[in-house]
């Protein structure tokens, strides 16, 4: 009842000749990417100062945020007298 049902006489599959190309075509060669040591210590410096920029942004917001708290606070104080 469940066995699958082959066919009395199977046809091969159809045979497709091969052809060589006449050439393969010419590759150019990759070009050569040196990389000098200039290059790497500007990027290096370069990646230390935006490090430190972000830190000093990071701080300054830090201290601006301490500062308007306080100064909430003492307005605050000050309205309620």
């Amino acid at each position: 009842m469940f066995l699958p049902k082959y066919p009395d006489s199977p046809t091969p599959p159809p045979t497709y000749p091969h052809t060589v190309a006449d050439q393969a075509p010419a590759r150019r060669p990759a070009p050569q990417i040196s990389v000098s040591t200039g290059a790497v210590a500007a990027v290096l410096v370069g990646g230390v100062v935006l490090t430190a920029l972000l830190a000093a942004v990071a701080v300054t917001a830090v201290s601006v945020a301490v500062a308007a708290v306080v100064l909430r606070s003492m307005l605050r104080d000050q309205h309620h007298r």
